[in-house]
């Protein structure tokens, strides 16, 4: 199955960012045409690096045409002027987020419940994140989501779905067939031990 013309991935980046080869890393895989989506999710580093990581990263972006998102963070995606922001369910309230980011995307994580997206959709997020599909290396995995409930999802609201956790070349296309909008992935394309960024991104067609 192509995916021809689309735009698929939701791309997260690593937990750690070396910055100059980051950059020149996140160039060529911008250029596949692939990406819709780029979040900032970076835990553990200092606001000031965090500023200067975002405002590197948002001028690639926009290069590209890619949506840039911030992680947890409304008020660094207001300071670096992102195109929005990504929301766990223990972060700050969406009510309290668009306040702040006013019109911006917001997504929000529903792990595999429907009435988290439901409720997630009656503050108009911008779009719900369901997972995890797959075993991940990003983070631990909590809530374990099947594509019964995708299917489910998309058949109950009309809002675009981000599928995460575990998603490389060999299962991506099964979240596909099952109307994933979005696929939500990092450790594939930055953590891969046979392929760099570039040719990682390649593989998903």
């Amino acid at each position: 199955m192509k995916i021809k013309n689309r735009k698929f991935v939701y791309l997260i980046s690593p937990n750690r960012i070396k910055e100059v080869s980051f950059y020149n890393d996140l160039e060529l895989v911008l250029k596949s045409n692939k990406v819709k989506y780029f979040q900032l999710r970076l835990k553990k580093e200092k606001m000031s690096r965090k500023i200067r990581i975002a405002k590197k990263i948002s001028k690639i972006c926009k290069k590209y045409k890619v949506k840039f998102l911030i992680n947890d963070d409304p008020f660094l995606a207001l300071k670096v002027k992102a195109d929005g922001c990504h929301l766990g369910q223990r972060d700050m309230n969406i009510i309290n987020a668009k306040k702040i980011l006013k019109n911006k995307i917001i997504g929000i994580t529903c792990h595999n419940s429907i009435k988290l997206v439901r409720i997630a959709l009656l503050n108009r997020a911008s779009y719900v994140a369901i997972g995890a599909f797959f075993r991940t290396s990003t983070k631990k995995v909590t809530f374990k989501a099947n594509v019964k409930i995708l299917r489910k999802i998309k058949l109950s609201f009309k809002t675009p779905v981000v599928a995460i956790g575990g998603i490389n070349q060999k299962n991506y296309k099964k979240l596909l067939l099952n109307k994933a909008d979005f696929l939500a992935i990092s450790s594939y394309i930055w953590n891969n031990k046979n392929l760099k960024p570039n040719e990682a991104i390649n593989y998903l067609k």
